[in-house]
């Protein structure tokens, strides 16, 4: 044990910056990969957390004040009913935010889907104005127990007596309605009712939604909301930043593995001598085996120890959504276990690449083979003699032919540095998505940036012409969505009818044509992939009692309300109903014009009767990717920088034998140095290649997949610029031929008996 110990630490000596790096990078392997565990149950369980305290309703059904709803209660598979509540449609504002809610007439704190408060107190009927908002309405609205809402328009006013979480739906800006609990006399003008139930198997939620449907009639079912959209919206970017945690996490660890491995190799191969002798004098296979192993074991768990004790300790105190996660996460049953699996994990798979690279010392022989008398890099390729021909310079022609001469090793060294290079690539794929999301929105189906509502008090003749006489807006597109029962009326989906046939909507399409005809439509590939169609099919739907058969002849890219939505013209829409009137627009900017200053603009010109607010883009609740990006292409080049260092060892060391006939023939140190510098620079040139040239389609394959499960659909990924990617490669290039530089001219430079040693 005592030879075993003296061994590992001269090892450690002679190779303290590898030991450094692989530490370094198993701690960032760890640390995202426990990240992305925080992340993944943060995104699943307040939601859940709120939906089994509160005894949430699995299927809420908005219906006309006409319906006789009592009648959902005696469905099969119906274990409990919460309402039918009386609701009313309105705008509130409050601290200058304005937001279109749901008011909602509940007369007593109900049983089923029971709101969970979390500042103030319930209703109090000796408040008849007070009310109780939904968490993430009273967030936007900056609003606190105390304060007063008003509604724009109207000489009323609410007093907000309390705030409460809910499982329902969560408020979005022009999507959906933020939920406010008030007094059943607070609801003066109702537009319908809900009702919730809660099921006994909520696997049978689909069948349970058709069956109420019939019972009511079509006509009478205005939207129907599920405890699954309920939770996947909850879900929304949490669980987006996990899986990309996750991915390049175990893409890294696999990279650190594979590092991990070809140091040991090429460590192994330039001390075969040292192993013989160990052997020679008593050390048995499995002692050989174990020195290695346990080395690179201790690096690997003090990384992995080190992840788990920042990310415990640092990990609540990250700003935004991770910070949120990690205090979440560590609250939760499954916390320690999953602590600890992770580390142990990274540590074992480290060890399981390292005991593999380790069984080959222990198979050398005791007895020292000389080593082949041949150049390592085999005889000139007739390439190399051609360029020799040419009066090429040689030591650019030798260290070229020395990275490419056949060699397996070099193939394998190659792979492995091409790996992390890759996953920077497909790391910098996200990054620029991302950015497209914000700098060019027309691109990824936000054309619009600004949404316009009228609360009732401005004509539509009016709104448009104020729209008009603004010389910032380049556009305004009249819209209406209503909800739609799709075919089997287990569901509802958006129909939005957007610009008319003269003036169409500006779609982003991926795949077929725009909505130009009578009956045309186009759908996002959430809605594609619910009801199971391909462009070229017709769907039917049903509005109110109304039915709609529509061509799907493209799909666009349709960031809003999961992908489900089927969009055509409002002339289309006219020509099945002509009631249909523009319920709001939608306005194209201007380049330059500021949609926050448009915005404040349309509001004062509208006397308080427009609702004015931002087209939501999905990109902004990614912020914090672009922390975990730049954390991770750190981990990364960490690994890249293992792998350079042990190519430049082996270089080196290979090289050394190849000294004497260099200098026999006239060379001199430097061009003798030259050769490792450029054998080192093509390796990292060709990996860099490999890397790029695999990882782009790799990144655009992920991101698309993404985009499809999120029902944005594909057609999103979009490549770094050129000169990002050939920075990338340019600074793989230049590093490895820093890093190489001093190395090989030490070795160019050593006396000839040492060289003949080497060489014995």
């Amino acid at each position: 044990m005592r030879a075993t110990l003296r061994w590992a630490h001269s090892d450690l000596r002679t190779h303290r910056g590898e030991a450094l790096f692989i530490t370094l990078a198993t701690a960032g392997i760890v640390a995202s990969l426990l990240l992305a565990a925080a992340l993944f149950g943060y995104a699943t369980n307040p939601w859940q957390r709120v939906f089994t305290q509160a005894h949430g309703a699995h299927v809420w059904i908005h219906t006309a004040a006409s319906a006789d709803a009592g009648r959902l209660a005696r469905l099969d598979g119906v274990d409990s009913v919460a309402g039918p509540y009386r609701t009313e449609s309105a705008t509130v504002s409050a601290h200058g935010t304005r937001a279109s809610v749901e008011l909602r007439g509940t007369p007593r704190l109900p049983s089923v889907d029971r709101p969970l408060l979390t500042a103030g107190h319930w209703l109090d009927p000796a408040e008849p104005d007070g009310v109780v908002l939904e968490s993430s309405l009273a967030r936007a609205l900056l609003a606190e127990p105390g304060d007063t809402l008003t509604l724009p328009g109207t000489a009323r006013s609410l007093t907000v007596e309390g705030i409460a979480d809910s499982a329902e739906p969560r408020y979005s800006p022009g999507e959906q309605p933020g939920l406010v609990w008030a007094l059943p006399s607070a609801v003066r003008a109702p537009g319908g009712q809900v009702t919730g139930l809660r099921l006994a198997d909520p696997a049978d939620t689909d069948y349970a939604v058709q069956r109420a449907v019939t019972v009511l009639g079509a006509g009478a079912v205005g939207e129907v909301s599920t405890w699954q959209q309920a939770r996947a919206e909850a879900q929304g970017e949490n669980r987006l930043l996990g899986q990309v945690l996750g991915l390049f996490g175990l893409g890294a660890l696999a990279a650190a593995g594979f590092a991990v491995h070809g140091a040991i190799g090429t460590r192994i191969r330039g001390h075969l001598r040292d192993i013989s002798v160990l052997k020679a004098i008593g050390f048995t296979p499995g002692q050989v085996v174990r020195i290695f192993l346990l080395q690179h074991l201790a690096y690997a768990a003090l990384g992995a120890v080190a992840a788990a004790a920042l990310t415990e300790a640092l990990g609540g105190r990250v700003p935004g959504r991770i910070g949120d996660a990690v205090d979440v996460w560590q609250g939760l049953p499954g916390h320690s276990v999953t602590l600890v699996a992770v580390s142990v994990g990274a540590v074992l798979f480290i060890g399981l690449t390292t005991g593999l690279a380790a069984w080959r010392a222990g198979r050398v022989p005791p007895v020292p083979v000389p080593r082949p008398s041949a150049a390592a890099g085999g005889r000139l390729t007739g390439l190399a003699r051609g360029a020799l021909g040419l009066r090429l310079p040689a030591a650019l022609v030798l260290g070229c032919h020395k990275a490419f001469a056949g060699r397996g090793r070099s193939l394998a060294g190659v792979a492995r540095l091409a790996l992390p290079l890759l996953l920077i690539v497909v790391a910098l794929s996200a990054w620029t998505t991302i950015d497209r999301f914000h700098s060019s929105p027309e691109q990824v189906g936000l054309p619009a940036a600004l949404t316009v509502r009228s609360d009732g008090g401005m004509s539509d003749p009016d709104v448009r012409a104020l729209l008009a006489a603004d010389s910032r807006v380049a556009d305004a597109y009249p819209g209406v969505e209503v909800a739609a029962l799709v075919p089997g009326q287990t569901g509802t989906i958006a129909l939005r009818g957007l610009g008319t046939r003269t003036r169409p909507y500006p779609y982003t399409l991926a795949e077929g044509r725009a909505a130009r005809g009578p009956d045309e439509a186009v759908a996002g590939q959430g809605l594609l992939d619910l009801l199971h169609v391909r462009v070229g099919d017709w769907v039917r739907m049903t509005v109110g009692e109304q039915p709609q058969i529509l061509h799907i002849v493209g799909r666009s890219i349709e960031p809003q309300n999961a992908g489900r939505v089927v969009t055509t013209s409002l002339d289309t829409l006219r020509e099945n109903d002509p009631r249909v009137s523009p319920a709001f627009y939608q306005l194209r900017l201007r380049p330059g014009a500021d949609p926050q200053r448009v915005a404040a603009a349309l509001t004062t010109a509208g006397h308080g009767h427009l609702d004015v607010h931002a087209v939501p883009n999905p990109a902004d609740g990614l912020s914090p990717l672009r922390a975990v990006v730049t954390g991770l292409i750190a981990v990364l080049a960490l690994i890249g920088l293992v792998e350079l260092l042990t190519t430049i060892g082996g270089s080196v060391r290979e090289g050394e034998r190849d000294v004497l006939a260099l200098r026999a023939i006239g060379m001199s140190p430097r061009q003798i140095t030259m050769i490792t510098v450029t054998s080192t620079s093509c390796t990292a040139l060709a990996a860099a290649v490999a890397g790029t040239a695999m990882g782009l389609p790799l990144a655009h394959r992920l991101i698309d997949a993404q985009g499809s499960s999120n029902g944005i659909g594909a057609g999103i990924a979009r490549s770094p610029s050129p000169g990002l990617l050939l920075l990338l490669g340019a600074s793989a290039v230049l590093g490895a031929a820093t890093l190489a530089a001093l190395p090989a001219a030490r070795a160019a430079r050593r006396r000839l008996a040492d060289t003949l040693s080497a060489v014995a």
